[in-house]
């Protein structure tokens, strides 16, 4: 069983090294983990097709087997709503969350609401336990009868908190990072709670608090982060009349590739510019007559600022934009409008091979080469050294449940945990970054903290 142990150990180390570049990237919010950019999961396109989460709850009906309810395969023709010949979660009516149609009860429950761990638009944190006795958010707090997700973010954003809280579809908390650092995680289904102010959002549940970045929605910022997700003025709400707003972009990196997930916009003369930040010549403009092109759009600037101005009458959805710092300048960089274009080449991260730079010395990549390995041959003495008290035991590397995955994304910074149980056990494996590690760690007990701690370092140096 130690064999197996180092074997997969060995293969989780060199894993960095075969993946792209931005790969290990993301975190629990970023957007490479997530199916969903809209606070009820309206736009969820993916892959679950029972009521809870990893094959639980009942089984969903397949959406063109459904015609004697309001919702099927025959209402929707176009695909906007996604339904098909499938039986995937879908949101077809705005609801507070996907759900599905499911045999009949004797109670008549014909439906039911699924939940689906990875269906969180960026920005949402989770459903924390509030007892009251202390807060869960410690900071300001209020209730309104016309509460909203984006209220109550508007709201800790003046009070210059970093944290909102909405509870029991009525009250807001204001926090910090710290509050969350010792927050206790709640299953998603608890904050079930639809807010007083607006029947396609949720807002908590009794006892329960959907946390979210006050950075949602926000009219403004400086995203330096090395990816992240970009939301219009006033978030999930409509976005206002007579709105001027602007955010800076600069990630690590020499080049861009954003990404629309969502843009409606009310009117042509509502506009989202897209300016190289240093010499401020315009590189993109889009609005309500012209969206967007599909897939991701190469910029080849290292700083971007993007403006966004509604007219007098505008109220729509507005949009989701992700963005991705790369390491290379794009080959046909984005050119100024009004000049010829080469549409944008969409990169999917798999096959995409990047050059350097013109001039970049050779040397560089050798010493990181070397520096990697020296990083790896430490890593396999000390390991060594760890596996003689584990020879006797299975062991599983599993992504942490710890306080510091629960704190905003933060760049590229993972928390980690090593596991073990008594022989006889089969190593369980569990995909990278998954979030939800309780069913594959189930009987395991953590290593000491020291070995934690130790192995927590080694691995965030790689």
């Amino acid at each position: 069983m130690g064999t197996q142990a180092l074997q997969g150990f060995l293969f989780l180390l060199f894993l960095p090294l075969l993946q792209p570049p931005g790969a290990w990237a993301g975190s629990l919010h970023s957007p490479g983990l997530s199916e969903c950019f809209q606070v009820n999961g309206a736009d969820y396109r993916g892959h679950q097709n029972r009521t809870g989460p990893r094959g639980a709850g009942r089984p969903c009906l397949f959406w063109d087997q459904t015609q004697q309810h309001s919702y099927s395969s025959a209402s929707d023709p176009q695909g906007r709503w996604g339904l098909g010949a499938h039986n995937f979660c879908r949101n077809p009516d705005g609801d507070v969350q996907p759900w599905c149609y499911v045999a009949e009860t004797e109670e008549g429950i014909y439906w039911r609401y699924c939940d689906i761990p990875t269906c969180h638009m960026p920005g949402y944190l989770g459903c924390f336990v509030d007892s009251g006795a202390p807060p869960a958010l410690s900071g300001p707090s209020g209730t309104s009868t016309k509460l909203t997700v984006q209220v109550c973010l508007r709201f800790c954003r003046m009070k210059g908190y970093q944290l909102a809280g909405v509870e029991a579809g009525y009250a807001c908390f204001c926090g910090s990072e710290s509050d969350l650092a010792r927050g206790r995680l709640a299953p998603a289904t608890d904050c079930d709670q639809i807010c007083f102010g607006h029947p396609g959002q949720l807002c908590g549940g009794d006892g329960r608090l959907g946390v979210y970045e006050v950075s949602v929605g926000s009219c403004q910022g400086n995203w330096t982060a090395p990816q992240g997700v970009i939301y219009s003025p006033d978030f999930p709400d409509e976005y206002g009349p007579d709105r001027n707003c602007s955010w800076a972009l600069g990630p690590p990196g020499a080049a861009l590739e954003l990404t629309f997930r969502l843009f409606e916009l009310a009117d042509p003369r509502d506009r989202l510019e897209l300016r190289d930040a240093a010499s401020g010549s315009l590189l993109r403009a889009f609005d309500g007559a012209r969206p967007p092109p599909p897939g991701p759009l190469r910029l080849g600037t290292a700083a971007l600022l993007l403006t966004f101005r509604s007219d007098a009458r505008g109220h729509a959805q507005g949009f989701a934009l992700t963005y991705r710092g790369l390491q290379d300048a794009a080959e046909d960089p984005a050119a100024p409008e009004g000049s010829a274009q080469t549409p944008a080449v969409p990169l999917n991260g798999a096959n995409v091979s990047c050059s350097p730079r013109p001039g970049a010395p050779q040397a560089a990549m050798g010493a990181r080469v070397f520096s990697t390995v020296t990083a790896v041959s430490v890593l396999l003495l000390l390991l060594l050294g760890l596996l003689r008290p584990l020879r006797r035991r299975s062991c599983l590397l599993a992504p942490g449940k710890g306080s510091p995955a629960l704190g905003p994304s933060r760049g590229s910074r993972r928390s980690w945990a090593v596991w073990y149980r008594q022989p006889r056990g089969v190593p369980l494996p569990c995909s990278p970054g998954d979030p939800q590690v309780e069913g594959s760690a189930a009987g395991y007990r953590p290593l000491s903290a020291s070995s934690q701690s130790s192995l927590r370092s080694l691995i965030s140096a790689l």
